[in-house]
């Protein structure tokens, strides 16, 4: 575990940039600058032109640190999301490894230091960012539907009434609701409850958003006035859509157009299209009890079509590497068991013909590959060494190829939402009331 920790410090210190909790000096001097009586969105960070862009719930929730040094609520915040992180990590590892016989906390002491070296996780904590602690916001009601399609198994007798709340999954929605509250993105994760029919959690998740959302308005009246009037719509405050951190369809747009701006038009109908497939397809995997698939297509349509999405936005890449690897297995243990009953080491094939004896090893062989693939482009994160900034230095000054990696992360986000497997029947999210046997599957969409 040491040696997986000290390679995976390695790699971000030979892949990763360098890190100075930028972010959290602009969260940090806006929330000091609000505490002693300025007015939180006229804020503007020394020597740049940024300020604070989040709803004020956010600034509401931000507003202890500002007792504290910049670089120790950094450090805080860094540590509550690893933790996080490795809580997320158990949750979604946890029915692989059952299923695997392996030993739950040392592969999410193995996976975590593995999931943190990533991009987007390797540039939340560098720069201070919330991306980790928002996904496990959203991934907690994930959890949340899983407990309860199960009715609340994990309950013994003698427990008392807040762990059987807790284990009902009655709560599930408000982790999605709190998520949306802070940053207005996770609202797409409330129209897939909608069409998938989960009617308690989406109307929990809404019930959590107006309740916050009035909340900050009886609390800091002029400061939600002044972003639901005026700073929610100035894009210009995050930067130029061009930008090579952006990595979502609108910035790959403007940089193949070599434009500092979006043609909004093009944008707009790839980005219908684009949502409409990464919803279907979620339907899709949930209707087939794969949950955690569902969740993870909702999250990187999410990352392609939000104007903007930096790197340490595309979290979701964590999960789809981890269904890519578990499909895999999948497909291996599967094509065993089919060699097995077949007998003599082969498998039934095209007239009567058997296939080798090293079919099974092959089969979900595409899946692993993709799995290691995706995991090394948001290692290596090959955008960075061909860096460019319109008007100075067009998008095209390597060549094609330059072109090809400098977007070649909102390449692969786009690949996932089109064509990342579903393993049916894996995770299922709810269980019928009427189902003949006790947790018996009922498809419905």
């Amino acid at each position: 575990m040491a040696a997986v920790a000290y390679t995976a410090w390695l790699a971000i210190g030979a892949f990763g940039r360098p890190y100075n909790f930028f972010d959290m000096k602009i969260y940090h001097g806006a929330v000091v600058w609000w505490a002693s009586g300025h007015e939180l969105y006229g804020f503007i960070a020394p020597g740049t032109t940024l300020g604070f862009t989040y709803p004020p719930f956010a600034g509401l929730v931000m507003l202890p640190m500002a007792h504290l040094p910049v670089e120790l609520a950094g450090l805080v915040n860094a540590a509550a999301s690893i933790a996080a992180l490795a809580v997320v990590l158990a949750g979604l590892l946890r029915p692989i490894v059952d299923r695997l016989g392996w030993p739950l906390w040392y592969t999410v002491a193995i996976a975590t230091p593995c999931a943190a070296a990533l991009e987007p996780a390797r540039e939340t904590l560098g720069y201070g960012q919330v991306n980790l602690l928002l996904f496990a916001l959203v991934m907690a009601d994930l959890i949340g539907l899983r407990w309860r399609a199960r009715r609340g198994t994990h309950v013994a007798p003698t427990d008392g009434l807040l762990l059987r709340f807790v284990y009902s999954g009655a709560w599930a929605g408000v982790g999605i609701g709190l998520a949306t509250a802070v940053k207005l993105t996770p609202a797409l994760f409330i129209v897939y409850l909608m069409i998938t029919r989960q009617w308690r959690a989406a109307t929990t998740a809404l019930a959590t958003v107006v309740a916050v959302t009035i909340g900050s308005f009886a609390v800091v009246g002029p400061e939600s006035r002044a972003y639901f009037g005026g700073v929610l719509w100035q894009t210009e405050r995050v930067g130029a859509a061009d930008m090579t951190p952006n990595q979502s369809l609108a910035g790959l747009l403007a940089r193949l157009y070599d434009s500092i701006e979006t043609p909004g038009l093009l944008w707009f109908a790839f980005a219908v299209l684009i949502l409409a497939l990464g919803l279907s397809r979620a339907a899709h995997a949930r209707a087939d009890g794969d949950e955690l698939t569902a969740f993870t297509l909702v999250g990187l349509t999410t990352n392609v079509i939000s104007p903007i999405s930096w790197t340490h936005h595309l979290v979701w890449v964590i999960p789809a590497i981890i269904v890519l690897a578990d499909a895999a297995l999948r497909r291996r243990d599967a094509s065993r068991g089919l060699a097995a009953r077949a007998g003599l080491g082969g498998l039934p094939g095209v007239n009567g013909l058997r296939s080798p004896i090293w079919y099974p090893t092959l089969t979900g062989l595409r899946h692993g590959v993709a799995a290691v693939v995706l995991y090394l482009l948001f290692l290596v994160s090959p955008i960075w060494p061909y860096e460019h900034q319109l008007p100075e230095v067009s998008h095209y000054q390597d060549g094609l190829y330059g072109a090809l990696m400098e977007n070649s992360l909102a390449l692969a986000l786009i690949v996932l939402v089109a064509a990342l497997p579903w393993r049916p029947g894996a995770e299922p999210a709810f269980y019928g009331d009427r189902a003949g046997r006790p947790g018996a599957l009922v498809t419905r969409r």
